[in-house]
């Protein structure tokens, strides 16, 4: 199994603050808007661009959650193993707010309709923006475009896009690898 590195630590850190500041240019204080991590990968760039945008640039106030789509997949019955839920946890209205999701790789982008679903059990959004590290735009299922990318992608379905983050894994990388 053969991989090339996409990108690198220093890469992805770039990456990140080039997001937070795009973000902070459509946001300002943050006051009308939240971020939500897609659970299971989006939690760590969620968490990391929360971070960043209280460390580094000083915004006040950022609500964060992460939001588990387990059961609104269009999928979830067609595995022969059980799936298991992550863990929801949105502790804040987002009735009227401006939501950023926030997932780690957009492929085909049913995970993406399934938060779009999800969401909806928590009130209805003003609207619903997309950030994604890594989009991979020739493999759409569903006509669905992040409004913030780290990096366009163009890799054949025979080939896995796979981020690694320094919480989880120990490194920040992101990895194209022939499956």
């Amino acid at each position: 199994m053969s991989h090339k590195v996409l990108l690198n630590s220093k890469e992805v850190n770039i990456i990140l603050h080039r997001l937070a500041c795009q973000l902070i240019e459509n946001h300002d204080d943050f006051s009308e808007t939240v971020l939500i991590g897609i659970q299971p990968r989006g939690k760590y760039l969620a968490d990391r661009l929360a971070q960043i945008l209280t460390e580094d640039y000083k915004i006040k106030n950022i609500q964060l959650g992460h939001l588990d789509i387990t059961f609104f997949r269009d999928d979830f019955r067609r595995g022969d193993k059980p799936l298991e839920a992550n863990t929801t946890s949105i502790d804040f209205i987002v009735e009227d707010k401006n939501v950023v999701f926030i997932d780690d790789v957009l492929y085909t982008g049913r995970s993406i309709r399934s938060a779009l679903t999800a969401i909806q059990s928590f009130g209805r959004p003003k609207d619903i923006e997309l950030l994604t590290l890594i989009d991979r735009r020739f493999s759409r299922h569903l006509p669905i475009q992040p409004n913030y990318r780290g990096r366009q992608v163009d890799a054949i379905d025979k080939q896995k896009v796979i981020v690694k983050w320094v919480e989880n894994e120990g490194e920040d990388a992101v990895y194209l690898v022939d499956k």
